[in-house]
C-alpha cells in the first residue's frame, strides 16, 4: 500500500542521516546528544501524559455533559408525555364544566358519575335556562337525568328560585308524567335521591296504590311530582293536585305513553295549565313518531329546541348490544333458554321477554330459579319481583313489556326474546335493557322459521342478526368454564396461603397434571346443570 511504503522509506532516510550523524561526531558530542535526548524525552513524557490528562478530562466532561443532556431530553420526554395523558384524559362532558352546584355533585359522585352523557350535555344548558324541549337518544343513554339534573338546579339556584313555592301544602313545582308505575317508581328514586340533597321533596302516584297516603303527602306538599296519567288525572278531579303554580312538566317515554291509550289523560292534563307560557315543557322520548310530534306541536312553545341524537341513522337499536336471531319452536323453548343462558349471560342477569301475560307465567314455572313480572300480577308483589331482580336474589326474569320501557337495572347481561315482537319500536326498547350506560351486552331472538319477522327487524331497526343454531354441549361447558375461571382469579390473595399446603400434596399424590387438575377444579366450580349436561351426552340422552 503507498502509505506504508512512503513510512518505511522515511524510516530509511531516518537510518541513513543518523549513521552519517554517527561516523562524523566525536565521542563527547555523543554523550552530549544523549543527555539532551533524555532530557527530551523526559519533558515530552510530561507533555504527552499532561496531554492525555487533559484529553480524559475532556471526554469525561462531554460524556457528562451528553449524559446530563440524555437526562433533560429524557425528561423533557416524559414531561411532555405526561402533559399529553392529562389533556387524553380531560373529559369535555365533565360534570364540572356545567353549573351543577356541589351538593349535586356529590351525589353525582357518590353513584359513581363523573361526565354526562351526551343527551345530557347537549340539553343542560338548553334547560337550565328555560328553553321548551323535546329531547330524543337511543335508549338507554340517560334521558331521565337529562331532565333531572337542571330542573333541580333552576328550582335552587336558576330562574325557577324565585318562583317556587314554599312551606306547608304548597302545590308543585314539576309534574312528570310516565307510561307505567315501574318507571314513576324509577324517576321519582332519581328525583327523591338528588332533589333530597337539594332540601327538595318529591311524591310519586300510580294505579294500585291506596289513594289516602298519596293524598295526604299532596295536602302537606311537595316540590315534585311523579306518576302515570290516570291516577294524576284522577288526583287534579279529586282536588289533590293544583297545578297553578306549575313551572315544569316532563312527559318522559311520551311515545310508548301515548301509544298505550293515555292519549286523552295526557292532553286533558297538559290542558289543565292556563298560561303555557309561564310553564317549561320538556318531552323526551327514544322515538319521535308522528302524534308524539303533535302533542309537542300543540302544547311547547313555538321557540322550543329539538336535540335528536339519533336523526335518520338506521341504527335506532343500540349499537353496544350483539344482536342474534335463532330458530326455535314453542315446543323446545323451554329446554332450549337454560342453554342460552348459559352460553350467553357471562354470568350476569337474564330478562326475558314474552307476548303474553300467560306465557310470561308458565315459562317462569319452567326455568328454575326465574319469576315472573306483568299487568296482572299484584302491585305490591311486582315491586318485590323488581327489589330482588336489582339485589340479585335471582338472576332470570320473565315479563311482557312492562318491563321494556326505561327500567335501568344493573347487570342485565342477556335479553331473550321468545319470538319478533309485532312492533319494531318493541325490539328496541326490549334489546336496549341490555347494554346500558356504556356497556355492553347479548340480545337473542327466537324466530320460527315458517313465520320469520327477522327481516322486517332488520331492516327497520337498522341492525344485522347473527344468525346462530342452538348451542352445543361443548360451547356450553367453554363458556361456563371461563365463568367459573373468573371466580377463581377473583379469590382474595390472603386466602391462598392456608391452601398451598393441600394444593401441593394433591398436585404430588394425584398422578396428574395440573392442567388436569385446574380443569377438574373449574368444572367443580362451574354451574352444576353443565356436569349433568356432560351425563346426558355420555349416555345419549341430550
Amino acid at each position: 500500500m503507498p502509505s506504508l511504503a512512503l513510512s518505511d522509506e522515511k524510516k530509511m532516510k531516518k537510518k541513513s542521516k543518523t549513521s552519517l550523524e554517527a561516523t562524523t561526531t566525536t565521542p563527547e558530542q555523543v554523550s552530549k546528544k544523549k543527555e539532551k535526548k533524555l532530557k527530551l524525552s523526559d519533558s515530552d513524557g510530561e507533555e504527552s501524559e499532561k496531554k492525555k490528562a487533559k484529553s480524559k478530562k475532556r471526554r469525561k466532561a462531554s460524556s457528562s455533559d451528553s449524559d446530563s443532556e440524555v437526562v433533560e431530553s429524557d425528561e423533557k420526554k416524559k414531561s411532555s408525555k405526561k402533559v399529553k395523558l392529562e389533556v387524553e384524559v380531560e373529559n369535555p362532558n365533565a360534570v364540572s364544566k356545567f353549573r351543577v352546584s356541589e351538593p349535586l355533585r356529590e351525589k353525582l359522585r357518590e353513584k359513581g358519575i363523573e361526565a354526562l352523557f351526551p343527551i345530557q350535555a347537549t340539553t343542560f344548558d338548553m334547560v337550565l335556562d328555560g328553553a321548551d324541549l323535546v329531547g330524543r337518544a337511543r335508549t338507554g343513554q340517560g334521558k331521565t337525568l337529562a331532565f333531572v339534573l337542571p330542573i333541580l338546579e333552576s328550582l335552587i339556584n336558576g330562574p325557577a328560585k324565585n318562583k317556587r313555592k314554599n312551606g306547608y301544602g304548597r302545590p308543585p313545582s314539576v309534574l312528570v308524567l310516565l307510561p307505567t308505575r315501574e318507571l314513576a317508581k324509577q324517576v321519582f328514586a332519581d328525583f327523591d335521591a338528588y332533589g333530597g340533597s337539594l332540601g327538595l321533596t318529591s311524591c310519586c302516584v300510580y294505579g294500585g296504590d291506596p289513594y289516602p297516603p298519596q293524598q295526604n303527602k299532596l295536602k302537606r306538599g311537595v316540590d315534585i311530582v311523579v306518576g302515570t296519567p290516570g291516577r294524576i288525572k284522577d288526583h287534579i278531579e279529586r282536588g289533590n293536585l293544583d297545578l297553578t303554580y306549575l313551572q315544569f312538566r316532563v312527559l318522559d317515554e311520551a311515545d310508548e305513553m301515548l301509544r298505550m291509550g293515555f292519549v286523552d289523560d295526557v292532553e286533558l292534563i297538559l290542558g289543565k295549565v292556563e298560561d303555557p307560557k309561564k310553564v317549561q315543557t320538556l318531552l323526551f322520548s327514544a322515538t319521535l313518531p308522528s302524534w308524539v310530534q303533535n302533542i309537542a306541536s300543540r302544547f311547547l312553545k313555538q321557540d322550543k329546541k329539538t336535540i335528536d341524537l339519533v336523526g335518520n341513522d338506521k341504527m335506532k337499536a343500540s349499537n353496544s348490544v350483539r344482536h342474534i336471531a335463532l330458530p326455535c319452536s314453542k315446543q323446545a323453548m323451554s329446554r332450549l333458554i337454560p342453554d342460552i343462558i348459559s352460553l350467553y349471560s357471562s354470568g350476569g342477569s337474564t330478562i326475558i321477554f314474552t307476548e303474553t301475560k300467560d306465557q310470561a307465567s308458565e315459562l317462569s314455572g319452567l326455568l328454575p330459579g326465574a319469576r315472573a313480572l306483568h299487568g296482572d300480577i299484584q302491585q305490591a308483589q311486582r315491586e318485590v319481583t323488581l327489589a330482588g331482580f336489582r339485589k340479585g336474589k335471582f338472576s332470570t326474569l320473565v315479563a311482557t313489556n312492562v318491563a321494556a320501557r326505561g327500567l335501568d337495572i344493573n347487570d342485565v347481561q342477556l335479553i331473550i326474546q321468545c319470538e319478533p315482537p309485532r312492533d319494531v319500536e318493541d325490539y328496541i326498547h326490549r334489546s336496549g335493557r341490555t347494554g346500558r350506560a356504556g356497556n355492553t351486552g347479548v340480545a337473542v331472538m327466537l324466530y320460527d322459521s315458517r313465520k320469520c319477522g327477522v327481516s322486517k327487524i332488520e331492516k327497520q331497526a337498522g341492525i344485522k342478526f347473527e344468525h346462530v343454531s342452538a348451542p352445543q354441549p361443548n360451547d356450553i361447558a367453554k363458556a361456563v368454564g371461563m365463568e367459573a375461571a373468573e371466580k377463581i382469579t377473583q379469590v382474595c390473595d390472603t386466602v391462598v396461603p392456608a391452601f398451598m399446603a393441600a394444593a401441593k400434596e394433591l398436585l404430588e399424590s394425584s398422578g396428574v397434571s395440573a392442567e388436569v387438575l385446574l380443569a377438574k377444579a373449574l368444572a367443580k366450580t362451574a354451574v352444576s346443570f353443565v356436569l349433568n349436561l356432560f351425563c346426558f351426552v355420555s349416555k345419549g340422552k341430550y
